[in-house]
């Protein structure tokens, strides 16, 4: 018996010693339905691969914003993080394509889109030296303010927040003469609070969990840009896990991922109505501003892309399947008319 029990404790010994853990950070808060979920695949993980893959989430943005947690990536004191794509396009341009801003005009047609480029955004990550698991969709950014905003006018002479490292963004809001003001994603809700940004563009589920609507009065709702997120695991870390424990890692994480994509858009809209009870006041941006707005982005969208800031090829291939979708579902409504 104690010659079993002596190989056991070697074994185990040998088992420990051998595992892998992967350290990744997100902002998502402790206790988030999102948290449990990515917790309850570490957990799934672990066990497939017999201890030989542990993951440790760091939540609540306890890491740092985007910035430091690449720098931490860099030198291994973390393996990977939950990012939205802008804080990845020095790695690699193209990952924020959908999000520059007023390219989708609904959800479904951004989902027609993304069916079609999804892979082509994850392989090239992936050749940047980041391994990820799919994308979940934040549905698209809304206008949030603590006075109403139903046009350009409204904007001007106020403080934008937009993301630290966001040149899209920083040239769009150029493009209207807006103000912006650059913060990482940890410090909104503190500018909020202090009065340092005055309007800021998210997603209604995205205020809810970052609590930013606490500080808010008013939301106008205008397909600004499509939001995501995504996980990115150091490739250098990942390609130490032997192929079998890459393809677990890679089956449990991208069926949560896939699980979040499909939920956040229903969790979105339960989050719109969650604001609007809790006295989030539904402010109608004016239909001719938005139209001359959109012109206005494409412009600078166009620019933009010529500049360097994003493949030429995917760009236009973006274009033509929206448009695609546009036309197919003009067909269906006509047909449904008659």
């Amino acid at each position: 018996m104690k010659k079993i029990a002596l190989m056991l404790a070697l074994l185990l010994g040998a088992g420990f010693a051998n595992a892998t853990t992967l350290k990744i950070a997100t902002v998502t808060p402790e206790g988030s339905d999102w948290m449990q979920q990515m917790r309850a695949g570490a957990t799934e993980i672990r066990e497939r691969t017999d201890g030989r893959v542990q993951i440790k989430f760091y939540g609540g943005g306890v890491q740092g914003n985007d910035t430091k947690v690449l720098s931490k990536i860099r030198i291994g004191a973390l393996q990977g993080g939950a990012f939205t794509p802008t804080a990845l396009v020095d790695l690699y341009r193209d990952v924020n394509i959908y999000g520059l801003p007023m390219v989708f005009e609904s959800e479904e047609e951004a989902a027609y889109v993304r069916e079609r480029l999804d892979e082509k955004l994850r392989v090239g990550l992936e050749e940047a030296g980041f391994v990820s698991f799919g994308f979940a969709a934040g549905g698209f950014a809304s206008i949030m303010s603590n006075a109403p905003v139903r046009s350009l006018d409204d904007m001007r002479g106020k403080r934008v927040w937009i993301p630290e490292g966001d040149r899209v963004s920083y040239a769009s809001m150029e493009a209207v003469s807006l103000s912006p003001v650059t913060l990482p994603l940890t410090d909104v809700l503190t500018g909020l609070q202090t009065g340092l940004i005055d309007i800021v563009g998210i997603s209604p589920i995205g205020a809810l969990v970052l609590q930013w609507h606490t500080k808010v009065q008013y939301m106008t709702e205008l397909p600004l840009s499509y939001t995501m997120g995504v996980m990115a695991i150091d490739k250098r870390a990942f390609s130490k896990l032997s192929e079998d424990d890459q393809a677990v890692v890679r089956e449990v994480m991208t069926r949560i991922y896939d699980t979040f994509d499909k939920q956040n858009l229903v969790d979105n809209r339960d989050a719109r109505a969650a604001l609007l009870r809790q006295k989030i006041e539904l402010v109608e941006f004016d239909p001719a501003e938005a139209a001359n707005l959109r012109k206005l982005m494409q412009e600078s969208n166009r620019k933009l892309v010529e500049d360097g800031a994003y493949s030429q090829s995917l760009y236009e291939e973006m274009l033509a399947l929206s448009a695609e979708y546009r036309e197919a579902h003009a067909v269906r409504a006509s047909a449904a008319q008659d």
